[in-house]
């Protein structure tokens, strides 16, 4: 269910061996990661014959408007339960977005309050008549990991086009682990020797390196199911999750972040969210003082290029 024009483009920030794949632009509604999810999330909820998705996510989820707006246009009705984090411009711009959508906006103040609402509206939707369907935080399922084992694919296509040599790693930011769980099967599936470091900027629920690699796991036994001839035991790209950019949590910028997204913005001309993408900007420069740093390293710039109002 295409929603985005790919490929998205690579570039390189000069001096050094760094390299930018910018999804910022992907989404024809909305850009950034969460459009490649829902092409094929989506797609499920349609096979299905959902009337209603439930989805959550924080009250400033990039997430969220992704579903509301994709949703709307396939006329699935959306309920987003949003957990509360520290307000400011953007978090109001990301709730007043959603609301334009359509979607119908529950705010709760904790996680476990989020999945109790969660069940109650699945509940309720089959009561009405209404099959439901849940996407889960991030549109991290099975069916949403597929947009980044195909991510990977085109990335492969662009490295044997010349566009850029083969990174020796990938850095992304992981907020609900769908990305880097397409990404290392994705890579592996595509014969490139990548590794993907994952940063950490979610501390509210548990995402950890055994978890993406079992979500990895689940999207390669989704695509033997249909056909496709993936081994068993799935290959896996190496992968190494770090939380030292994390800052004060979840929703709270950094210093670090802060400065790394205005380094971007001259550098590179992208817009990062000190909250979430800019931590992972951040890591770039420490990732290239360690000791075996060397070669090119690929960030993938998974932020959407516009704020809530429209593409930016």
């Amino acid at each position: 269910m295409p929603l985005g024009t790919g490929p998205s483009p690579v570039r390189r920030i000069e001096p050094h061996e760094l390299w930018i794949k910018d999804d910022s632009r992907y989404g024809d509604r909305y850009g950034g990661n969460k459009v490649r999810k829902l092409e094929w999330s989506l797609a499920d909820l349609l096979r299905r014959r959902c009337g209603v998705v439930v989805t959550g996510g924080g009250t400033g989820s990039h997430h969220a408007v992704a579903v509301a707006r994709y949703a709307a246009d396939t006329g699935i009705q959306a309920h987003v339960v949003a957990v509360e984090q520290p307000y400011d411009a953007h978090v109001g711009e990301q709730l007043a977005a959603v609301r334009a959508a359509g979607a119908t906006m529950h705010r709760v103040d904790t996680v476990a309050g989020a999945y109790a609402t969660a069940g109650r509206l699945l509940v309720g939707a089959a009561l009405r008549g209404r099959r439901p369907g849940l996407l889960p935080v991030g549109g991290s399922n099975t069916h949403g990991c597929l947009g980044f084992v195909e991510a990977a694919l085109e990335l492969a296509e662009q490295v044997s086009a010349g566009e850029l040599p083969p990174p020796r790693r990938v850095v992304v930011a992981v907020g609900s682990g769908g990305t880097a769980a397409g990404l290392i099967l994705g890579l592996a599936l595509a014969g490139l020797d990548s590794e993907v470091v994952g940063i950490l900027v979610n501390d509210r629920t548990r995402v950890g390196p055994a978890q993406v690699r079992r979500l990895a796991g689940a999207t390669a036994r989704l695509l033997r199911r249909h056909g496709a001839p993936v081994p068993d035991p799935v290959p896996l790209a190496p992968f190494d999750l770090r939380r030292e950019w994390l800052g004060p949590g979840y929703g709270k910028p950094s210093g670090a972040s802060v400065e790394a997204a205005g380094w971007l913005r001259e550098h590179a001309g992208l817009v990062a969210d000190p909250v979430y993408t800019a931590k992972a900007a951040a890591a770039i420069r420490d990732l290239r003082e360690e000791r075996d740093a060397s070669g090119p390293t690929l960030y993938w710039h998974t932020a959407p290029g516009a704020i809530a109002g429209g593409n930016r």
